[in-house]
């Protein structure tokens, strides 16, 4: 008989990415690991760092015993619902930071536009001095 588990948006999940409520996402499952962040070998910042994201490239670059594996059922609360966009705020933000760099290049270029004339400059005396003394 099938199991009903409970599904979980990416959107969801990620919302949980603190010490004292901390979820992971592996393999379309979606563990609680607030209780284990203590105990996880490699310390609880490289838990922290997969939240808000799905972590099963970190998990398995890590090289997790069987052992790990198994553990990792027992905070298991559900699965990742698949139907929905992954996290909508994070496409929104991207597009207002490639904005936001590219107005900040601009900006830039308008407040410092006297440096690469003044190298220009100085290149074109220096070079007419040069040409002149021989």
């Amino acid at each position: 008989m099938p199991s009903l588990t409970k599904l979980y948006t990416m959107q969801e999940a990620s919302q949980h990415n603190t010490k004292d409520d901390c979820w992971v996402v592996i393999d379309g499952k979606v563990y609680d690991v607030t209780s284990y962040l203590d105990e996880h070998p490699g310390g609880d910042d490289v838990v922290l760092a997969a939240t808000g994201k799905d972590a099963t490239d970190n998990f398995e670059d890590a090289g997790h015993s069987k052992s790990a594996k198994e553990l990792m059922e027992d905070f298991c609360i559900g699965e990742l619902d698949t139907s929905s966009p992954i996290i909508p705020e994070l496409e929104i933000s991207s597009k207002k930071e490639a904005t936001s760099y590219s107005q900040k290049l601009m900006d830039l270029t308008r407040q410092y536009w006297a440096v690469p004339v003044a190298i220009v400059g100085i290149s074109v005396v220096v070079g007419f001095l040069y040409l002149r003394k021989k």
